[in-house]
């Protein structure tokens, strides 16, 4: 009796050694393995490397990925069969609730593009514990980089989530990229974001004023956003900047740009 329960001891202690493989703590428990940290930063890295004297972008938008894992991944194979893209944005709201295993389901796919992808934080993924999970996984709400002479400024721009806790939009964080634009060798520049000025979701007390601060970015050529579900078009502000709506992944398309020096173009592709 004394051997069997000593066995029964050796076995429930292997169990919950392993545990941490098995089993999940708590649904908004923040520890990752390090292939899902710093996704934004290390993607940006490898766009960093590959920037060699391009004079023409293509980039996809896309975003709202949420609870369509399977139609994700035929986003992705899809990407995957072209060779003319240089990169993807995913426009946020990649989980539904927050939850650290909807980012991961969400990176398990993205991360099978042969091409880096970056991501902005949607009003969905600050749900729970959200925010601070995408911060462990992508980085900073608000980041920048440059690619093929064009500068593309990310930034958060979901309000209603923070109840002024923090700036949103973060305005201190735009005027440091307006100076870097005037000081860096670039010809444009481009805005991503999840929530589109006009939403409820973002702060219309300063809907105007951001829109000054963006068109102070070198050569701003237009913006990005999603949130909407359906794809989108809008001279927002009559100022000739365009905003330019990606649709959800249930509605298998996604938006491509072309961008030169001296112009652009845009298409909605499906698969």
């Amino acid at each position: 009796m004394k051997g069997k329960f000593c066995i029964g001891m050796i076995c429930s202690a292997l169990i919950l050694c392993s545990c941490e493989q098995v089993f999940e703590y708590h649904p908004y428990e923040l520890r990752l393995d390090e292939k899902y940290k710093h996704i934004n930063e290390k993607n940006i890295e490898r766009l960093r490397i590959s920037d060699r004297n391009r004079d023409t972008v293509r980039f996809i938008a896309m975003g709202d990925t949420q609870r369509w894992y399977d139609e994700t991944e035929d986003f992705v194979n899809a990407v995957n069969r072209r060779d003319d893209i240089d990169f993807v944005i995913h426009g946020g709201d990649i989980s539904d609730f927050g939850l650290k295993k909807e980012y991961c389901w969400i990176h398990d796919i993205m991360s099978r593009l042969k091409v880096p992808y970056m991501a902005v934080i949607g009003n969905h993924d600050n749900l729970g514990s959200g925010r601070e999970v995408y911060e462990a996984m992508y980085g900073a709400l608000n980041f920048a980089f440059v690619y093929g002479g064009i500068k593309f400024v990310c930034l958060n721009t979901n309000a209603l989530d923070y109840d002024y806790s923090i700036p949103v939009p973060d305005f201190e964080f735009i005027q440091e990229q307006i100076a870097d634009t005037l000081e860096q060798p670039i010809h444009s520049s481009i805005a991503v974001m999840h929530t589109q000025p006009g939403n409820v979701i973002f702060n219309n007390n300063v809907k105007v004023p951001f829109q000054e601060y963006l068109k102070k970015l070198k050569n701003l050529r237009f913006c990005v956003h999603a949130h909407e579900h359906h794809l989108m078009v809008n001279d927002f502000f009559e100022d000739g900047i365009i905003y330019y709506g990606s649709d959800a992944m249930k509605n298998r398309n996604y938006l491509l740009f072309t961008v030169t020096k001296e112009n652009y173009s845009y298409e909605v592709v499906y698969f």
